[in-house]
């Protein structure tokens, strides 16, 4: 049985065998409208209506929502058909919305500050999974008289470790949901074919790597996967997506108290940033709790100094804004509990 956000045209050329072709847009059109239930499809006929309910069901029970920041950051669990549980990070602005994707559930990256990469793997997404997300998502976000207008691929899982599933996922989202290439930004912490693949896909992403440490020993504690793919090679993969795609990448720090919030690290990650035209955008991330991380994110003084030794040596950075860290929904912090967050 085909998950109701899997379906291809294929998949409802045969569901409909005997119908008029019009019928087949036509389901189309609504399978991919805010229109979340198919008995809203009141331009279908009600038999018609029930039996593609029954055929192509959804795939997300949504288990638990927690709420943040006045109710603007909201995060949902997600029970998949096995049993596997996932997070969703929506975050409303005046007049738009983010979300936060999971693409695995779990990670097989094991990031020491991670919540999600202290649990471990259990399976990919499918590209149905993925998209049902984003397609709930922007429902809730029209609910509330806003547009869903950025995907991010920074929940649970690591992105292009998945890309066979998460490719379908992207184009759907641009071609059908009329996302930007530009406002769908996919997160790695450095997985080198996944991020060359990537460049020769045919819409230019955002990339975003989640880098954290300018050395290879710092990073490797921090990201084991860099022992695979060290920074060296890391930063050649970084110039070809730049060469092929002319997008300017993002760099993910997060900063964590004695760890690589040092001067020397400022001025080591500048130095990689310089490396590469345009100059890479620095987002800065004050660490965020994990119980299976004891040390403290750096303290805001040692942030705004890290800041300024980059921009000291031409490099623009953000710090970004924490939301939902009172029920672990900030960067870092999804773990998929069933248990709800307990709030600071």
């Amino acid at each position: 049985m085909t998950g109701r956000f899997a379906a291809s045209r294929e998949t409802l050329a045969d569901l409909l065998d005997g119908e008029p072709r019009y019928r087949i847009d036509q389901v189309w059109a609504a399978l991919h409208s805010p229109r979340l239930d198919p008995f809203e499809w009141s331009e279908l006929p009600t038999a018609m209506r029930a039996m593609i309910a029954e055929r192509l069901p959804t795939q997300l029970e949504a288990v638990r929502e927690s709420h943040a920041d006045d109710g603007q950051t909201v995060k949902t669990l997600w029970r998949l058909d096995d049993g596997g549980l996932i997070e969703s990070v929506l975050m409303h602005y005046p007049d738009r919305s983010t979300l936060c994707v999971s693409s695995q559930v779990g990670c097989a990256m094991g990031c020491s500050f991670c919540a999600t990469g202290q649990a471990g793997f259990t399976r990919h997404l499918t590209t149905g999974e993925i998209v049902e997300q984003v397609a709930r998502a922007r429902a809730a976000a029209q609910a509330t008289d806003r547009r869903l207008s950025n995907v991010v691929f920074m929940g649970m899982g690591e992105p292009l470790a998945n890309e066979p599933n998460l490719w379908p996922a992207i184009e759907t989202i641009h071609h059908e949901y009329g996302l930007s290439a530009r406002h769908i930004t996919v997160s790695t912490v450095g997985m080198i074919p996944g991020i060359r693949l990537l460049a020769e896909r045919p819409l230019p992403v955002t990339l975003a790597v989640s880098l954290h440490a300018a050395d290879d020993t710092t990073r490797t504690r921090l990201v084991p996967i860099n022992s695979r793919y060290p920074i060296a090679d890391l930063m050649d993969a970084c110039r070809y997506y730049l060469e092929k795609r002319r997008r300017r990448i993002s760099f993910e720090w997060a900063l964590i108290a004695g760890v690589n919030d040092t001067r020397e690290q400022a001025e080591a990650l500048a130095d990689l940033c310089r490396q590469l035209r345009p100059i890479a955008h620095v987002n800065l991330i004050p660490l965020n709790d994990t119980p299976g991380y004891p040390v403290r994110g750096s303290a805001r003084s040692v942030v705004d100094s890290f800041r300024s030794t980059l921009e000291g040596r031409g490099v623009s950075a953000t710090v970004r804004r924490t939301r939902g860290d009172e029920i672990a929904a900030a960067c870092g912090q999804l773990a998929a509990s069933v248990s709800p967050p307990r709030r600071r």
